[in-house]
């Protein structure tokens, strides 16, 4: 990964923690692909972000976009995920399914090779955080409409209806685990 192909772009940030603070934002890690000629000399072959000949091509920020079967496989990965047993349930499936892909999408360029050898642990986390995400939301506003309800007389959900057996239920449970656990002392 190097920047050197990249023009710098004073201003950009105020305070430059990085090497890539300094040069013009683009949408994922730059590159640049090398091999030894007949005289054992490096010569660039290849540029991230350029498009033209090597000595002379142009930079361009908008260069690289995910292949269709990148964007397919982002699709799938999103789907199978949405079948898991601890997601398959919710009515909102379908919004956790499009949040992910649109991360996928966004960060999709993104994954640096030197960093990790696991672009699929990358991109699976992504979508795990893009499900999670949207269940918080969701919770949130499950919460906010049983409140409104509750104060305007009328029926919350079943969940906060039946909250306080949840609990007990809880609570229960955990002096049960209490009980027939044995002291260390007798092992």
């Amino acid at each position: 990964m190097t920047f050197d192909h990249i023009p710098e772009e004073p201003g950009r940030k105020r305070k430059t923690k990085t090497v890539a603070d300094k040069h013009t934002k683009v949408n994922f890690p730059p590159f640049q692909h090398w091999k030894y000629d007949d005289k054992d000399n490096l010569v660039c072959v290849g540029k991230s972000h350029w498009k033209g000949g090597v000595h002379n091509g142009h930079f361009s920020k908008d260069h690289g976009r995910i292949s269709e079967e990148l964007g397919r496989m982002f699709l799938k990965l999103a789907d199978r995920y949405g079948t898991r047993s601890n997601w398959r349930g919710y009515t909102y499936n379908d919004e956790m399914r499009a949040q992910a892909v649109l991360q996928l999408s966004q960060i999709g360029l993104q994954f640096d090779e030197s960093k990790s050898e696991n672009p699929f642990a990358y991109y699976t986390a992504a979508v795990t955080n893009s499900f999670t995400r949207v269940l918080n939301i969701e919770k949130k506003n499950q919460n906010i409409r049983d409140d409104i309800l509750q104060e305007n007389n009328l029926n919350p959900s079943f969940t906060r209806q039946n909250e306080h057996v949840f609990k007990e239920d809880k609570e229960k449970l955990a002096e049960f685990y209490k009980s027939i656990r044995r002291p260390k002392a007798d092992y």
